[in-house]
């Protein structure tokens, strides 16, 4: 929800949802920067120790590597890794004693796992006489760093109590079936390609798109995506719903949105007159403090399609508004809208038919940025990424976690089975799109579903939603961490929100990581290092490059591919607000009361209905 008045000079967008007082803090802008120069530091002192001093004969491979490995590294990951363990706990949020116990136990745990990794190396190559290849072992030692981190934040960092997420089991055959078909497949051609010797490799590498690492490794996550999205897509376009128009309700969450709340409501109409049903609209005016409610009752009393009344919820927080829209809903179908969205005409027309099948539970589709804006050209890259490829993608494998809220259908009895949205933390549009998957309903992204959604025109607001978005994808692990550690197989549980953690763990540490490769290269400290400058390009023109032009071309976005330089640029400071985001969680020894609210929780076994 857009927080927004008039006076476009200046827009109050920090509200109550910015930063939920339980679960995050204030983060100055020089904390950030604090830390990377703390990290810099303290990654200079290491790698001079290893590389410019006696220690150089105690580590050969020039990185705190115990045991002999054969070959050489791109860059010394430990060494990295243990720097950005230092100077992220440093500067994280929470009292100095906090910091430090979680930075110990952090780094000691890190550290062990190095250490035992490299004695089964040593006994590997006692008896064999070779060892593991030193690149696979930095490698694994990056992966298990951004595991851990993930993990110990998780566990340190003051997060919503763990709850009982009611799972029913679904025939998920056919959905492992063909994750594995396509693993394999993905596999397959990754080998094929690291081992062939094509010119277009070698132009590659000269553009900076493969650096130093093999053609395979960039194979592997487009062939990977690129076969579930052509088989979601399938999915999709087989199940051809009938056209219904049963009574649907929209309930749009609005705190000071006079600037935009008109648009929003004619767009409504619109999509309201091509759906040919009932269309009724609950504007949840959200303790607005400007003329957003008198303009909104205006706008629905001259829609000519459909119907509809403001209702004042004095409460502050998108949440307390939803949930009051749940309450006054009186429909089958529930239909969730940002008071900053536009729906396209067809949205409702080709979203509702898909609730004919009685398995469907939630509908969404693809946001695209309104353009003109500072970041809107990066961001209509982002979004073919993100939701037009990825998550239309993972619904061939019943993997879709959540939904943005932005524009949303549901079945309204679930939201209300599941207690309404959660309070007081971030991504409760994501929560209950989770939850509602594993009752054992569908989600279903359709990329035809598209509709104009806000997209910050300043720095700060971009990013005080960034931070908000990036600090959601703990808050919802923290509260939903039942479906991580349960005893039950979960593509959402056991694939999908552990895969999330990592990847912001990786994409926090990413701003570091360019550092890092660039004092590698330019102090040189380890003549044996085969590091290029295409490396440390590639680590944010590669993959990025490759997934954002497949994005936009199977969505029919072609002229999105001009848009490249500004999403490249934009990825790395996105990746600053996520290292800023992380410093918003504050560690504390609080943290355990959660199991103990866990253990008191009760689950309901009432029977969902279905259409």
């Amino acid at each position: 929800m857009s927080e927004g008045n008039d006076n476009r000079a200046e827009i109050n967008f920090v509200s109550v949802d910015s930063a939920p007082k339980r679960f995050a803090g204030h983060v100055p802008q020089w904390r950030a920067p604090a830390s990377i120069g703390l990290f810099i530091l303290l990654a200079l002192v290491q790698l001079y120790l290893v590389n410019q001093t006696p220690l150089q004969h105690v580590f050969p491979n020039h990185d705190w590597v115990f045991s002999p490995y054969e070959g050489n590294h791109v860059i010394a990951v430990r060494i990295f890794i243990i720097s950005f363990i230092i100077s992220f706990a440093a500067f994280a949020g929470g009292k100095p004693l906090m910091k430090l116990y979680f930075g110990l136990d952090l780094l000691m745990t890190y550290l062990l796992i190095c250490v035992l990794l490299d004695v089964v190396n040593a006994v590997v190559f006692k008896v064999s006489g070779t060892g593991y290849d030193l690149n696979f072992s930095q490698i694994l030692s990056g992966m298990i760093g951004f595991g851990l981190y993930s993990i110990k934040l998780l566990e340190w960092g003051l997060m919503p109590a763990r709850i009982r997420v009611e799972h029913r089991p679904t025939n998920e055959r056919s959905a492992k079936m063909r994750l594995c078909l396509i693993f394999g497949t993905a596999s397959a051609v990754a080998i094929a390609g690291s081992n062939a010797t094509w010119p277009i490799v070698e132009d590659m590498r000269f553009l900076a798109l493969l650096g130093g690492i093999g053609p395979g490794i960039f194979l592997f996550l487009p062939v990977f995506f690129g076969q579930l999205y052509i088989l979601a897509v399938l999915d999709v376009l087989l199940m051809r719903p009938p056209p219904v128009k049963p009574t649907v309700s929209i309930i749009v969450p609005a705190h000071n949105e006079s600037y935009i709340i008109t648009r929003t409501i004619h767009a409504l109409d619109n999509a309201a007159a091509h759906y040919g049903g009932d269309v009724r609209i609950l504007i949840m005016n959200n303790n607005s403090t400007d003329d957003t409610a008198d303009l909104a009752a205006e706008s629905l009393a001259n829609c000519a399609a459909a119907t509809g009344q403001v209702i004042d919820v004095s409460t502050p927080g998108k949440s307390h508004a939803l949930n009051a829209g749940l309450d006054a809903a009186e429909t089958e179908l529930l239909v969730r809208v940002d008071a900053d969205t536009l729906l396209g005409e067809d949205n409702l027309s080709r979203a509702i038919p898909y609730f004919t099948d009685p398995k469907v539970g939630v509908v969404g589709g693809v946001p695209i940025p309104p353009g003109g804006g500072l970041f809107d050209r990066a961001r209509l890259l982002e979004v073919m990424v993100k939701h037009g490829f990825y998550s239309v993608a993972l619904g061939a494998v019943n993997g879709v976690v959540g939904i943005p809220g932005m524009f949303v259908v549901y079945r309204t009895e679930h939201p209300r089975y599941l207690g309404g949205f959660v309070e007081g933390m971030n991504g409760e549009d994501t929560d209950i799109s989770l939850r509602i998957g594993e009752l054992g309903f569908k989600s279903v992204v359709d990329p035809r579903i598209r509709y104009i959604s806000e997209v910050p025109a300043e720095y700060a607001h971009m990013r005080e939603q960034r931070m908000r978005w990036f600090r959601s994808i703990y808050h919802i692990s923290s509260r939903c961490r039942d479906l991580i550690y349960a005893d039950r197989n979960s593509i959402r549980g056991k694939l999908m929100l552990p895969y999330m953690l990592v990847n912001s763990a990786r994409r926090a540490m990413l701003v570091p990581l360019i550092c890092f490769g660039l004092i590698e290269y330019i102090a040189a400290f380890n003549p044996d290092s085969p590091l290029i400058w295409q490396a440390i390009l590639a680590v944010f023109l590669g993959a990025p490059t490759l997934m954002a032009v497949a994005a936009t071309l199977l969505n029919g976005m072609p002229r999105g591919l001009i848009c490249m330089p500004e999403y490249l640029i934009f990825r790395i400071l996105r990746s600053y607000f996520t290292l800023e985001s992380m410093m918003s969680i504050s560690l504390s020894k609080t943290r355990h009361i959660q199991e103990n609210d866990y253990k008191n929780d009760v689950v309901s076994d009432r029977p969902i209905r279905v259409a």
